[in-house]
């Protein structure tokens, strides 16, 4: 399906937001919760330990505060096998974004963001190194990197290293609502990196936010999004419907895939970062689409039985463990 380059030193480097998030272990609204837990935070540094978790060889890039939280991520990071030999240390006071998580009864969940002025938004251009990220099979980046500058324009140049080098880029739109001025400038930014991206892993909502950028005033259609990105170049086009399973456009066609359906839910955070590393393990190992999303989908199933996004996304042998004794839903 996709042709990596089984001799590059890395698997997969992931750029972008690294941040703490902050989630109440009181099952009720935020303004009654007294007790919460930290974790890792930031959908791009979830899903390298989601990665790194399913054996493949990850490094990030990135940059964090010159503080407590800043060494906390870093210190996460590497305690979980990642390089963080490109995670800087940001020097001119910005601080670390934090997420503070309410959890409700059923799984029902809702976070504040906090990202004014945060240290992963300046990452420089010049701070991109181009020989790091040529020994990666992939290139990882997500959309809310783009939404202020440097950190733009340091998405833009590590992903033109990747394509001039053939390092699979990917795309996670990872679309935040408080991060961005508008939709509109969002789909602007968006709908150009989809267009320079190979893999392109979002939901529904996100491809949304593209195709009203690219066909304004027309109703939304997968079909229509995916048909535009392929012919474009992208290879594998990937829209996440939630519950009801994800569907995969390629240039050998339609794949189609349930989600599994579980109790004991605690949250949904988590669950698209641990899904994209289950199916682009699956990916990089040589499967095909249809196990790929199987795998993604178990991966995801499982963390969200947890509390957190990064500790609960699984090892490979607790995500082999649960292949074997669940089955898709086919409803």
């Amino acid at each position: 399906m996709m042709n990596f380059n089984q001799n590059a030193e890395y698997d997969v480097i992931c750029l972008g937001r690294s941040t703490v998030d902050i989630y109440s272990l009181d099952i009720c609204e935020l303004e009654y919760s007294s007790k919460f837990a930290k974790y890792l935070g930031g959908s791009p540094a979830n899903t390298a330990v989601a990665l790194s978790k399913l054996k493949n060889k990850v490094g990030f890039i990135g940059k964090v505060s010159d503080d407590g939280m800043g060494r906390f991520v870093k210190h996460y990071l590497e305690h979980q096998g990642i390089d963080v030999s490109h995670l800087l240390t940001d020097t001119e006071g910005h601080k670390t974004g934090i997420t503070i998580g309410e959890i409700r009864e059923g799984g029902q969940c809702y976070c504040l963001m906090y990202r004014d002025n945060c240290a992963d938004l300046y990452l420089k251009a010049s701070e991109i190194d181009a020989e790091y990220i040529k020994k990666a099979k992939a290139l990882l980046v997500s959309g809310t990197s783009l939404s202020h500058s440097p950190a733009k324009e340091a998405v833009i140049k590590a992903v033109s290293i990747a394509k001039d080098a053939n390092v699979t880029v990917i795309f996670d739109p990872d679309f935040r609502k408080d991060t961005w001025s508008s939709e509109w400038l969002a789909g602007i930014y968006l709908a150009d990196m989809a267009v320079k991206s190979d893999i392109i892993i979002g939901t529904e909502e996100e491809f949304q936010i593209i195709y009203n950028f690219l066909f304004p005033g027309k109703p939304y259609d997968d079909e229509i999004i995916a048909s535009y990105l392929l012919k474009k170049g992208c290879s594998v086009v990937n829209i996440k419907h939630g519950k009801d399973g994800s569907v995969v456009y390629s240039n050998e066609g339609i794949v189609k895939s349930p989600s599994y359906h579980i109790k004991g839910v605690v949250k949904t955070f988590g669950a698209g970062d641990s899904y994209a590393s289950g199916f682009l393990t699956a990916l990089i190992n040589g499967k095909d689409l249809q196990f790929a999303q199987a795998q993604g989908a178990a991966a995801a199933a499982i963390t969200i039985k947890g509390h957190s996004c990064s500790d609960a996304s699984p090892t490979l042998a607790e995500l082999n463990d649960f292949m074997s004794s669940h089955h898709l839903n086919s409803d």
